[in-house]
């Protein structure tokens, strides 16, 4: 009987498939899953979802680790004077379109935040939305059947042309007054400069309307930057305002509102950076943590890729080489679309301990 010979894989292909690993470190974190079964019986509670997700890999963990730092931003106190981690938080417009706009809104009346800087968009649509609503549609709807209607799309939500009617109708009157301030105050002692800032926190109180981030930011004192104010709707109301009230001019200074949050940042004792989406609104507030040597912290929460030099796309060590984000600082980037995180972010950190408004009596 003839002996059978057994052929070895070749030794080049065992050395590569079969490489040696090194020890892991005792301390080395193991991925964690997360199982249902160990929550049967009982409401499944946001906390159980962040244990759950914290070590599961990919953005969940960047996720928690986003709650992580933020809670830290939140507990931290000046041993000295016990101030508070001065929290700059920026967001893009089309998140004041979407539902995102009501956790904005609610971080600012409980005045979880120190500051906010957004776009010109994220300021009407607030406005706008107290006017009428925005409407769920489908990222596939037609533009030219859309333009026909008079709507206007945000991805997939549409805006009535209506709503922006009614926003001209209500803003022009309060620039007819706020110009007629100005030009009242004129080469007197009392003389002042409009800023993209002051004409928000105007705005937020004319609006009158609990429902708007800026009513509450107006209400708190929380001051609101805005360096692209005329981008937008807004810009198209001052546009217009300038033919309507010529030869006299709404004036709107920009270097006085640079200085401010400039300001604010150099003073603050501890500076955290909660920055969702990308462009002006994460630059603004980087540049201002610049002024003293970076936040030390920061976490990001957008979409963008940094292989074509964007700004958006940036990861925080990027920052940390303009001085914008400090060496050493607890710092994350989560690449994923802001509604989807942020609400479970909100729900593990300044929601977490929320406690039940006292009940009002007659």
């Amino acid at each position: 009987m003839a002996s059978q010979h057994h052929e070895q894989p070749p030794a080049a292909a065992t050395e590569a498939v079969l490489v040696k690993s090194v020890e892991m470190p005792a301390d080395a974190q193991k991925v964690e899953e997360l199982d249902f079964n160990k929550l049967a019986g009982r409401p499944i509670t946001v906390d159980d979802l962040y244990q759950g997700m914290k070590h599961m890999g990919f953005q969940a963990s960047s996720m928690c680790e986003a709650i992580r730092i933020i809670n830290d931003m939140r507990a931290w106190r000046d041993p000295t004077t016990d101030e508070k981690t001065t929290i700059f938080l920026g967001y893009t417009s089309n998140l004041i379109s979407s539902g995102l706009r009501g956790t904005f809104r609610w971080l600012v009346e409980h005045r979880h935040v120190s500051a906010i800087v957004t776009t010109a968009g994220g300021i009407e649509e607030d406005l706008i939305k107290c006017l009428g609503p925005t409407y769920l549609s489908s990222f596939h709807a037609s533009g030219a059947t859309l333009r026909a209607q008079g709507l206007n799309r945000i991805g997939n939500l549409v805006v009535p042309n209506a709503n922006y009617c009614a926003f001209e109708d209500w803003v022009v009157p309060i620039l007819d007054v706020m110009l007629a301030e100005q030009e009242a105050a004129r080469g007197t002692d009392a003389e002042f400069s409009w800023t993209p800032s002051k004409v928000i926190h105007r705005l937020g109180k004319e609006i009158n309307d609990e429902r708007s981030v800026y009513y509450w930011a107006w209400k708190n004192d929380i001051p609101v930057f805005c360096p692209a104010l005329t981008d937008g709707s807004l810009g198209d109301m001052l546009y217009f305002h300038t033919f309507k009230s010529s030869p006299a001019q709404l004036r709107v200074d920009i270097v006085e509102d640079i200085r401010r949050i400039n300001t604010l940042a150099v003073r603050a004792k501890r500076a955290g950076m909660i920055i969702l989406g990308g462009g002006v609104v994460k630059h603004h507030i980087a540049n201002a943590c610049l002024m003293r040597n970076g936040a030390e912290s920061a976490v990001y929460i957008n979409t963008g890729q940094e292989f074509d030099g964007s700004d958006a796309g940036a990861r925080p060590d990027e920052a940390v080489s303009w001085g914008k984000i400090r060496v050493g600082a607890d710092a994350v980037k989560v690449y994923v679309e802001a509604t989807t995180a942020f609400p479970f972010i909100v729900a593990n950190t300044f929601a977490k301990e929320q406690q039940a408004e006292p009940e009002q009596k007659p």
